[in-house]
């Protein structure tokens, strides 16, 4: 999954992504608001997490903004401001959850958890014949067996089922799979579709390969 985190404060945005890397996240990261409102307007994203007090552009205008291009990516803010009108604010801006700096980290991660759970309408576990994919831990199971995936194959086997019966363009899954400090090429895609196959035989799911078009689960 892609996440965009807007925080001015470099330590802080390090930090920050180390974890959330480290959760199973592909990172980038916009240190101003005309930079998130860029990335914003032109990459297709998971999650959203932006300060408030941003250099050139507040974070309640890129919220607005995004808003206003009639987008449903979640956005939790994490900011300073920690006043209730702050919050009504944000929130009534279109942000999907708030929480004030100084934070503990493992509340942000169940924050970031929970807004996850909501992108796949709440299951926790998604069902395809004999595969089991848990949402949150992002674990795959066959017969109730653990597969064993790498984050990139993992990461596939998200976007896929997130949009399961629609043809995923190539194009727009080397965009969901890639970050600005690398980008998934062509090759790599495929040699990651060829492995997710051989590894997922077994439970009969099965993704098909539409001609220079992209993948499509049947």
């Amino acid at each position: 999954m892609r996440l965009l985190l807007v925080e001015d404060d470099a330590f802080l945005a390090k930090g920050l992504s180390l974890v959330l890397k480290d959760s199973g996240f592909l990172v980038d990261h916009a240190e101003d608001g005309i930079q998130a409102d860029i990335a914003l307007s032109s990459t297709s994203y998971d999650l959203v997490v932006l300060d408030l007090n941003l250099p050139y552009m507040s974070g309640l205008d890129v919220l607005r903004k995004l808003r206003n291009r009639n987008s449903d990516t979640p956005v939790l803010i994490l900011s300073a401001r920690d006043q209730v009108s702050d919050r009504v604010s944000g929130l009534d801006a279109g942000a999907n959850d708030y929480l004030t700096k100084p934070f503990d980290m493992s509340e942000l991660e169940a924050r970031i958890r929970a807004l996850v759970r909501k992108s796949w309408q709440n299951h926790k576990v998604v069902n395809i014949g004999r595969l089991e994919f848990d949402t949150i831990n992002r674990t795959t199971h066959v017969d109730g067996k653990l597969i064993r995936l790498t984050r990139r194959e993992t990461a596939v086997l998200e976007v896929l089922l997130k949009r399961r019966k629609i043809l995923v363009n190539k194009d727009q899954l080397i965009d969901q799979l890639s970050n600005w400090d690398k980008e998934l090429t062509p090759n790599a895609l495929d040699i990651a579709v060829h492995r997710l196959r051989k590894k997922l035989k077994a439970s009969g799911f099965k993704i098909s390969t539409m001609r220079n078009l992209g993948y499509v689960i049947d």
